[in-house]
């Protein structure tokens, strides 16, 4: 495991010239909360109404039963996040906790989103690249190998609740690869697509809005941040790529531990306060991988966070925000082509089948993953040489 350093200078500048807004100073965003859950909710239905992630949600609540918290059960929701160690540019994607960032809002805190990105076998690229397009009301077109897997799928499915596209799509320069909705929102959050990075319905409307072609887009792979608030030494561990699956599905990690380089990492971002490392609480957060930033070190005098998090009662707060309510909604009642009349993309993706809530947490998204899928001939030969960039896509 490689740990990436988050130590971001407080006066970051854009560089776009004389008035150039500066960029975002604070090395991390947002602060933690704390849900009160009721009888009905499950981690599932709290991360879609808190814009959380699945896997994230289970990495702060290790010893919750997901589908079950129990009515009066304290949540943490980790709300607090480092910002990853890449340009404060575009869109920033970290594959580990699952998370997009959008710094589009000058020196202002940038919007953040969680994602589901693409599972064993199919996972999502690495670096950097551009949106060359965007359409509303995207075309699902399935692929040869999957018509051939499965005969009976359609030759294209249109705007609508049947399409795994979702509402919106944002197309990258990678060919196979795009940012958009999903049918299936409780999958967000989780290693669940063929390569590319779907958000909550409410989320991509958003992002579709405040995100213009050309924006820069960069994914790093980044399971462990550090950032200097102030005057204290956080670090912030999520489940590295295999182990987000084990978490996802136990609640724990089995593999988690601390190499001569990780070690070495820490140390250089502690610099003179190297001898204040408290190594029995990093040990603890390397495996654990809660997602939540910790206190690993501080500098003399350094005044501690004594502030407690703020408290939200599930009994006090709508089952569903009205934003998600107008998502639901609006993937229904889609026709089948976009506002212009014409299909608006070309981009394949993986037939959802019918599964009910416990499918989608377990399995895929209605098709299970098979050995031979990134091997197969035709699947290699697209990859190689995609006969239209639009046409063939990873989702």
């Amino acid at each position: 495991m490689k740990i990436y350093v988050a130590l971001l200078s407080f006066a970051v500048c854009l560089g776009l010239g004389d008035g150039a807004l500066a960029a975002y100073e604070k090395p991390y965003i947002g602060d933690e909360k704390i849900y009160v859950a009721t009888q009905d909710d499950t981690l599932v239905h709290i991360a879609r109404n808190h814009e959380m992630g699945f896997v994230e949600m289970r990495a702060a609540n290790p010893n919750v039963d997901p589908w079950i918290p129990g009515n009066g059960t304290e949540l943490v929701l980790p709300k607090r996040h480092i910002l990853p160690d890449a340009p404060r540019e575009g869109i920033v994607i970290n594959l580990p906790e699952m998370r997009l960032y959008a710094f589009v809002n000058g020196d202002k805190e940038p919007a953040t989103f969680p994602i589901g990105i693409g599972r064993e076998g199919l996972e999502t690229p690495i670096g950097s690249t551009t949106v060359v397009r965007k359409a509303d009301g995207p075309v699902w077109r399935p692929t040869a190998r999957m018509r051939r897997e499965d005969p009976s799928l359609p030759a294209s499915v249109g705007p609508g609740p049947d399409n795994p596209l979702g509402t919106h799509a944002l197309y990258l320069g990678w060919p196979q690869y795009a940012l958009h909705g999903t049918n299936k929102p409780y999958g967000i959050g989780r290693r669940i697509s063929s390569g590319c990075i779907r958000l909550y319905p409410e989320n991509i409307t958003e992002l579709f809005a405040m995100v213009p072609v050309g924006t820069k887009v960069t994914v790093v792979n980044q399971p462990i941040k550090l950032a200097w608030i102030d005057d204290v030494l956080y670090m912030e561990a999520h489940p590295d790529m295999e182990q987000a699956i084990q978490m996802e599905e136990t609640g724990q990690v089995y593999s988690a531990k601390m190499s001569d380089q990780d070690m070495a990492f820490i140390v250089k971002a502690a610099g003179e306060h190297r001898g204040k490392l408290h190594w029995a609480t990093i040990r603890n957060e390397v495996r654990d991988r809660t997602g939540r930033p910790v206190m690993i070190a501080r500098r003399p005098g350094a005044d501690l966070d004594v502030s407690k998090p703020e408290l939200i009662h599930g009994d006090e707060v709508p089952e569903k925000r009205e934003d998600v309510l107008r998502a639901d909604e609006t993937l229904v009642k889609n026709s089948d082509v976009g506002s212009d009349g014409e299909s608006k993309s070309d981009i394949a993706e993986e037939q959802p089948g019918k599964a009910d809530l416990d499918d989608v947490y377990s399995g895929g998204d209605g098709d299970e993953l098979k050995e031979t899928k990134v091997s197969d001939a035709d699947d290699a030969d697209q990859l190689n040489n995609p006969p239209n960039i639009y046409r063939v896509m990873n989702p």
